[in-house]
């Protein structure tokens, strides 16, 4: 009956939260994007090569990778012309084909032109809704440490990689992970799934981070279709929750959670998944006022960081609030570095 009571207090503590803080959220909740990319019907109505092509929502990556290797470099190519919005998101595709893809798709859309500048490797984006993206530092195919970056609230194409916050952006993080393993890790800042906006209640209940968790557990599979190493993912926020639903079917060696406010799970067994999992809070993180706990659908249960959720620890004495766990010289960076190539932390 205590335990009922603790539970039935932090879910109002959760609901005073959300609706005392940023109720102006409440009634903005926010559409997944879900379904197969922009073009799709063109895409299946092709018959240039005498065959279907597979159809981008339902064929496994492997299987779309295995379906590149029958073309010719002149096929590619001539796909990549015709249906770019498709090849660019087509996870098992070829990662150099997909850059190309979206090199198009982008210089066709005049809100992402900076998306557009040379030398960016884009390996996914789609301009609905607020608009996904994903972006590639290093070489995906030579690498042999891969990591990608999945983060929390308020990120999608125009905002993730926002100069103002280097360190609370996907690519932020990404670039600051690269360098402190002195270029050994090609990373990948994936704002692949529509975010919650502010701390309302799309942030403190699961339906975004399931839509999230489909598109997470796709895209690494097709990293590994086609040839790249099984990357290790790096959680911020509300993206741990998405990490933590997809660990199941997700390709990943290591998750890491940073800033967590759960996974949805009751521990690391509940994850079913063989990678090693870590977690890291600051002790001035505010995401530790958030109550831990899933009750009707609010909240996203035990804290990973917790010992005994059975997440290994990661260090995070000198990180600073709640973006501050990729910042240069904290003991953080140095964990998730050691982490990213594939060593422990001490």
């Amino acid at each position: 009956m205590r335990r009922y009571r603790r539970t039935l207090a932090a879910a109002a503590l959760m609901a005073t939260l959300v609706s005392g803080t940023a109720g102006w959220a409440a009634g903005s909740g926010q559409s997944p994007v879900t379904g197969p990319p922009p073009g799709t019907a063109a895409w299946l109505d092709d018959t240039s090569l005498g065959r279907a092509l597979p159809d981008p929502e339902k064929t496994a990556p492997a299987q779309v990778a295995a379906f590149f290797r029958t073309l010719s470099p002149a096929q590619r190519h001539a796909l990549t012309a015709r249906h770019p919005s498709v090849v660019g998101n087509l996870d098992g595709a070829p990662v150099e084909l997909r850059y190309r893809a979206n090199e198009l798709a982008v210089a066709k859309d005049p809100r992402y032109a900076r998306l557009a500048e040379s030398r960016r490797q884009i390996l996914a984006f789609d301009p609905r809704g607020r608009g996904t993206v994903a972006e590639v530092y290093g070489n995906l195919l030579t690498a042999r440490h891969v990591a990608v970056v999945v983060p929390g609230s308020d990120i999608d194409a125009r905002t993730y990689d926002r100069p103002g916050d280097p360190y609370g952006t996907p690519a932020g993080m990404a670039t600051a992970l690269r360098t402190a393993t002195n270029g050994r890790t090609a990373v990948v800042a994936w704002a692949g799934y529509t975010t919650p906006l502010g701390v309302g209640l799309d942030a403190a209940t699961g339906g975004l981070a399931e839509a999230g968790a489909d598109r997470l557990a796709r895209f690494t599979g097709g990293l590994t279709a086609a040839g790249v190493r099984t990357p290790k993912l790096f959680c911020h926020s509300y993206g741990s929750v998405v990490c933590g639903l997809a660990a199941r079917d997700a390709a990943a060696s290591d998750i890491v959670v940073l800033g967590s406010p759960g996974m949805r799970a009751a521990n690391v067994a509940a994850l079913r998944t063989d990678a090693r999992v870590w977690a890291a809070k600051d002790p001035s993180d505010w995401i530790s006022k958030v109550p831990n706990v899933e009750f009707l659908g609010l909240g996203h249960g035990r804290d990973p960081a917790e010992k005994g959720f059975g997440a290994r620890r990661v260090p995070a004495r000198t990180a600073h609030g709640h973006t501050g766990y990729f910042a240069p010289g904290t003991d953080s960076l140095r964990a998730f570095a050691a982490i990213a190539t594939g060593g422990d932390v001490r």
